[in-house]
């Protein structure tokens, strides 16, 4: 089967957008928890999350087009503060229900059956379910003309992580973390690695 742009154009709205969602293939998914200036606890799912850079720790999310309410964007923006938490799998219901809209007086926690938890003094809530997770702190704001989306850079201040998980080298085994990884919009997965291969050097 061969598609052509004029193809993907010519689809139905929902369509397309699995369609273009799953043709990446994996993506990371992670609840990001924040909090308003005045106390109220939001968690949203999102699939945008990408490494930046090392040095600083940075790391990028892609806010959708702001055509309604935002409570994420809103308290990050308010407040400049937001944790990322990795999913297992037993949480997967849960995590995924934090997509609905809710408005902004409910919190997606309490909804979702989820627990906040408030580690180092850090403003926005972790999910205290999450075995993997990290505060951050925004940087950067970026509204991409192309399609109305928004680029938040964010700069990596604190990580919690079990020590089984870390290895000598500084690689973090995502797979003995048991973290769920997902494709298009509502597909969940778990992993199984194929190999760990050394730094790759010239043949020739």
């Amino acid at each position: 089967m061969n598609i052509q742009k004029q193809d993907i154009l010519n689809m139905e709205t929902r369509y397309r957008a699995n369609f273009i969602n799953s043709l990446g293939g994996f993506k990371s998914v992670v609840l990001v928890g924040t909090r308003s200036k005045s106390g109220l606890e939001n968690l949203s799912i999102f699939s945008s999350l990408f490494h930046l850079g090392a040095n600083p720790a940075l790391c990028g999310v892609i806010v959708r087009p702001d055509v309604s309410e935002r409570h994420t964007l809103e308290n990050i923006e308010e407040t400049g503060c937001y944790t990322l938490n990795q999913i297992l799998p037993e949480f997967v219901d849960a995590a995924h229900h934090c997509s609905a809209r809710y408005p902004r007086e409910v919190s997606e926690f309490e909804a979702s059956g989820l627990t906040p938890e408030y580690l180092f003094d850090f403003q926005a809530p972790f999910v205290k379910e999450s075995h993997l997770k990290f505060s951050v702190e925004l940087r950067e704001k970026h509204p991409l003309a192309i399609n109305g989306t928004i680029l938040l850079i964010g700069e990596i201040m604190q990580v919690v992580i079990p020590e089984n998980c870390l290895q000598e080298s500084g690689f973090i085994d995502l797979e003995q973390a048991r973290t769920v990884t997902c494709s298009g919009l509502d597909s969940y997965h778990t992993t199984q690695k194929l190999v760990q291969l050394p730094y790759a050097k010239p043949k020739f």
